[in-house]
């Protein structure tokens, strides 16, 4: 036997030894009938899981944001209908609705096949490899990347810019990316960078560092602006929540203080805030009164 085959025969035995012990893949999703996935990434590859409990969110629960959520369910619309679409991005102040938002299209057209792909941006350098498993599928697809902000010398940034209009391959029509960002050009910008812009016979040539962050964001066909809510939004929004949990005060104004003094140790009124102490105030009351 020679020393090649003895080693063979070697690496063979230690493979039978191991193998027992190597965890099999999970078994992934190929098709697709409408509902919540998220891209897992395995290595050089990866599979789409189902979410099985996936937020139960409306558009009509969403309160205060009627031209952001008009905007995006048209274009969602157009999108489901076969016509041209655009890839949307959302931006603005924390728990203003913006990725409640995105969840709330699902509940509205998962019934009409939509499916809504949760991409983390760990993973984005896989958008092309997740765009090639979907292109050839007989099914609308909506990837959604969350909370993206990246940093000057991020790898992930350069993956998305390439998918949304940066590559020969166009992106087949049966896909878009909807992500949401608390900054308007996803990169961090410095004074510094403002700083050396020039101002040529009154035009204003902006520098390359920062033509570079707003050449991303302008990929995105559709932007929508979300701003913080003022107190009457923020006391609309509480009131709606505490409606939607059937719960009745005789003294409202009492729970519209409470509610207030909760954003404000909470240092936000957002409707996130709005929603937490809904349920809070309403939690408390009834478990006291044995409801």
């Amino acid at each position: 036997m020679s020393e090649t085959d003895k080693l063979v025969k070697r690496l063979d035995s230690l493979l039978d030894k191991i193998e027992p012990f190597i965890p099999d893949l999970p078994k992934g999703i190929n098709k697709f009938n409408g509902g919540a996935f998220r891209w897992q990434s395995y290595g050089h590859s990866g599979l789409f899981h189902e979410i099985k409990h996936a937020t139960k969110i409306r558009l009509s629960d969403l309160q205060c944001i009627n031209r952001q959520k008009e905007k995006i369910d048209l274009n969602t619309r157009q999108f489901m209908s076969n016509l041209p679409a655009n890839n949307v991005l959302l931006w603005g102040p924390k728990g203003t609705g913006k990725s409640s938002l995105i969840k709330a299209l699902l509940n509205e057209y998962k019934a009409e096949g939509l499916n809504l792909i949760e991409v983390e941006k760990n993973d984005l350098g896989d958008l092309r490899i997740i765009i090639e498993q979907l292109s050839e599928k007989a099914a609308h697809f909506v990837l959604y990347c969350d909370d993206l902000s990246f940093e000057a010398d991020d790898p992930s940034y350069k993956a998305i810019k390439v998918v949304l209009d940066g590559s020969l391959s166009q992106t087949p029509d049966n896909i878009l990316i909807y992500a949401t960002s608390n900054r308007r050009h996803l990169l961090p910008e410095m004074m510094s960078e403002n700083v050396s812009s020039q101002n040529i016979h009154g035009e204003l040539h902006l520098n390359e560092a920062i033509e570079e962050k707003l050449s991303l964001s302008e990929r995105f066909g559709v932007w929508l602006a979300f701003h913080p809510f003022n107190q009457d939004q923020y006391l609309e929004i509480v009131d709606y929540w505490l409606s939607k949990f059937d719960f009745v005060s005789k003294d409202m104004e009492a729970v519209r203080k409470a509610s207030l003094k909760w954003a404000l140790e909470h240092g936000s009124r957002s409707g996130r805030s709005a929603w937490q102490f809904a349920r809070d105030w309403v939690g408390q009351n009834k478990l006291k009164n044995g409801i």
